[in-house]
Formats: C-alpha cells, sequence, structure tokens
C-alpha cells in the first residue's frame, strides 16, 4: 500500500516563559479506509504578475481536467515561495468568493478540500509585483 505523508513541525523559545515544541504527522487516506492517496495533480509554479485571479485548481466542467471533476476527497498545499520583503508581496488565497487568509512571502498552508463546481481555489496577489505560487494537491477519485 503506498503512503504519502505530511509532517508539521513547530517550535519557539519566544512565545511563553519555557519553549514549546509540537510535532504531528498526517497519513493521507481515502475517505473512509486506510488505503493511501496516491493521486496527485502534481507540484505546479505559477508566477503572477497582476492583481487578478489565478485559478489554481478548478473541478468545473468547464475548466477542470477529467480527474479533477471525479475528486472526493484532497489535500491540498500551496505557497508562496517569494521573500518575505516588506510584506506586500502577499496573495489572498480564495475558495470560491469566500477569502480564507493571505500568504506572506515564505508562508504556505495545507488545508482538506472536497472538490466542488465552480474555482475551487484561486491566488490574487496584493499588488502588481511579481509573485510566484506553488501548489500541488494529493486526492481520491469518486
Amino acid at each position: 500500500m503506498a503512503t504519502t505523508t505530511a509532517t508539521i513541525t513547530l517550535s519557539s523559545a519566544d512565545m511563553m516563559d519555557n519553549s514549546i515544541s509540537i510535532s504531528n504527522t498526517a497519513t493521507l487516506t481515502n475517505q473512509g479506509n486506510d488505503t493511501g492517496m496516491t493521486k496527485t495533480t502534481g507540484l505546479a509554479r505559477q508566477t503572477i504578475a497582476s492583481s487578478s485571479n489565478l485559478v489554481l485548481l478548478d473541478s468545473g466542467a468547464s475548466g477542470g481536467t477529467a480527474a479533477q471533476q471525479a475528486i472526493t476527497k484532497g489535500k491540498v498545499y500551496i505557497k508562496n515561495i517569494n521573500d518575505r520583503g516588506d510584506g506586500t508581496k502577499y496573495v489572498t488565497v480564495l475558495l470560491q468568493a469566500a477569502e480564507i487568509g493571505r500568504l506572506y512571502g515564505g508562508d504556505w498552508m495545507m488545508m482538506p478540500l472536497t472538490c466542488i463546481d465552480a474555482d475551487d481555489i484561486t491566488a490574487t496577489p496584493e499588488t502588481a509585483d511579481t509573485v510566484v505560487i506553488e501548489y500541488v494537491m494529493f486526492y481520491e477519485e469518486a
């Protein structure tokens, strides 16, 4: 059985009186069983040079691939690979029209996703500066 895992480690010596360290690993499994997710969109990078929306993942019939249209469960990773700089090179990440957060230079996110019919995930840069986004989705098909 193939397995895909995601690991996160958070540590800080400055947040509390004592240092803190949290580490967790999740095995990305298919819905309702222990079979590991084996499908992926592949790691991609997109350069955004304007303040318009960039569709990262689209399961809609008009824009999504056949595989994306059949996705029942997925995990999405998105990273703004730019330097932090002065804090203006961030992107707003949207799930359909709802803002779910901002990724500043070096920030990343990973979240579960059940595909829906529309532009599922889009990224919009705050400025017209060039921003590079890296993303991948691991998923299972219906």
